[in-house]
């Protein structure tokens, strides 16, 4: 597997890929979590649509809508919350184009994605 830029490992668990250790450890925290029926619904790679695809005049092709793509989702059984939740590390916490779709997650959807 390919090294990261963020020096995080890829990791294999029950064949799915996972970017990082500490989002393979947070998946099966989740998993756990649903087995004891705290959280129902648990979903991997959650997408999202931020800005609709556009073709400007002259483009042969039309340009790709935005999309924010979430490392999981699920919902709190205690409160019935739908949770959207993204495994972070300080360095890319802070990248402008994480912050970005975050704010347009909140604006657009009125999700405040959980960082974990």
């Amino acid at each position: 597997m390919a090294k990261s830029i963020y020096i995080n490992k890829k990791v294999v668990i029950d064949g799915i890929k996972f970017d990082s250790k500490k989002e393979a450890r947070r998946y099966q925290a989740l998993l756990l979590m649903q087995r004891a029926g705290e959280i129902s619904d648990l979903e991997l790679q959650p997408k999202f649509e931020l800005i609709k695809g556009v073709k400007f005049s002259g483009d042969n092709r039309a340009k790709p809508a935005v999309r924010y793509f979430a490392d999981f989702a699920y919902t709190d059984t205690a409160t019935g919350k739908r949770i959207v939740e993204d495994v972070k590390s300080p360095v890319t916490k802070e990248k402008p184009s994480y912050k970005m779709k975050r704010h347009m997650m909140l604006a657009i959807h009125g999700i405040e994605v959980l960082e974990t």
